[in-house]
């Protein structure tokens, strides 16, 4: 629980900005790598990895500044300090509209590609939150549980007070979706139902985190936390997005509801 990991002379190497480093290159490496596999052309991976990568930053950013908006107003200096202050939700959908112009100026198969990336985001992102338990960020509620943490120089975090380290257990969701949409790959075969699967189980466990979440000034909508509203949904997005790529896969391919010709 260091963010400041190592200096080299007037250079230092933060955990959070290493981790989140780390995550991208291997979102890269694992894209290009399924793309050649899948029989796909892995050059637009690369501008596509950058492009997303600044759509994200620039959605987490406008979506934070949208939840934080009575804080803003109050003192609008906020906004000069890009340090911090990114909201992992309008990172996804910043990320896939950027994709989404991209594929269809370059003329790309949108569905296909998103489906050969998308496990790559759940990998990136649990980096991420590794590199959020590091900083402090993201933490959870007071705890007295056996695997309870407990800061000491956190910027974010309340110090010596014994936490539930949310950071590390939505890190090892992130991990077991990557791997879980790797096989599932295997299994589906319209075009779209990865992304949409990783909408639903990204939305889920979401959904669920936030009630141990201790970081309470993120906002709220009614009872819910903001992201808990927005995972409702998303939930509800990859269920019909689902439902729809099925649809359209079996008119395309000639079967009937049953799957048969």
């Amino acid at each position: 629980m260091k963010n400041d990991l190592f200096s080299i002379g007037p250079l230092t190497i933060h955990g959070y900005g290493l981790m989140i480093a780390i995550g991208v290159l291997a979102a890269y490496l694992v894209g290009e790598y399924r793309a050649k596999k899948n029989n796909l052309n892995p050059e637009p991976v690369f501008a596509i990895t950058f492009l997303c990568l600044i759509g994200g930053l620039l959605g987490a950013k406008l979506l934070f500044f949208i939840t934080d908006i009575k804080e803003i107003l109050e003192n609008p200096k906020v906004l000069l300090d890009l340090s911090y202050g990114f909201v992992v939700y309008g990172g996804i959908l910043g990320g896939i509209l950027t994709f989404y112009i991209y594929s269809r100026y370059k003329k790309l198969n949108f569905l296909q590609y998103f489906d050969i990336l998308i496990p790559s985001v759940a990998l990136a992102q649990g980096f991420g939150r590794i590199g959020c338990f590091l900083a402090g960020c993201c933490y959870g509620m007071e705890s007295s549980c056996p695997f309870s943490i407990t800061f000491h120089s956190s910027e974010f975090a309340p110090n010596g007070i014994p936490l539930i380290p949310t950071q590390l257990i939505s890190s090892g969701l992130n991990f077991i979706h990557f791997f879980l949409l790797i096989y599932l790959a295997k299994k589906v075969k319209a075009h779209g139902q990865i992304a949409a699967l990783y909408l639903i189980l990204y939305s889920a466990g979401r959904f669920i985190l936030e009630f141990f979440r201790g970081d309470l000034i993120r906002g709220s909508v009614g009872a819910l936390s903001t992201s808990q509203f927005i995972s409702i949904f998303t939930f509800l997005a990859g269920i019909i997005f689902f439902w729809f790529c099925g649809k359209k896969y079996k008119k395309g391919t000639g079967l009937s509801e049953s799957g048969t010709p």
